[in-house]
């Protein structure tokens, strides 16, 4: 087995710990919604209980680093520059959503950014498949997740 340089080791680790840091601060921001507004809200009857989101998001994160950092660790060029702008246009929308939704309530405007999420993940996953294939398969999951995501948002909206 080839051991890792110094320099790989430090790029997994900022590769892993940026989404999961993304995901935590809006996780704060999140849970702070959750006592108050959000359990007001007309529930969908398909909605998964509040304990799973935490627990999934979190492995989405570590995938999604660890698909970023294959792409990092390819020779640099106009393909993975295209790839690395893809997956931090995807994460940005990523950290969007939870403020529109839990933080501004804007369940509508929510719905619009996590579709516009969708599309950028499928962009970086097609970006990513062109340089290693593994680092966009295994960013299915997430895509599945946010499709999820989607429908129930738009349950949330249609209810409320």
């Amino acid at each position: 087995m080839k051991s890792m340089s110094t320099s790989s080791v430090l790029k997994l680790i900022v590769s892993i710990a940026l989404p999961l840091l993304v995901g935590a601060v809006a996780g704060i921001f999140t849970a702070k919604a959750i006592p108050g507004w959000y359990e007001t809200l007309y529930q969908p009857s398909f909605n998964p209980p509040n304990w799973l989101f935490g627990p999934v998001w979190t492995v989405l994160y570590i995938l999604m680093g660890i698909s970023f950092f294959m792409i990092w660790q390819t020779p640099p060029g106009n393909q993975r520059t295209l790839a690395m702008v893809a997956f931090f246009v995807q994460l940005l929308l990523n950290f969007g959503w939870s403020f529109l939704f839990f933080h501004f309530k804007e369940i509508g405007l929510a719905l619009a950014e996590i579709i516009v999420l969708w599309c950028a993940i499928v962009v970086m996953i097609v970006f990513f498949y062109r340089i290693r294939p593994v680092s966009a398969w295994i960013n299915i999951p997430y895509l599945l997740w946010v499709t999820f995501a989607t429908v129930l948002n738009a349950a949330y909206y249609k209810l409320n």
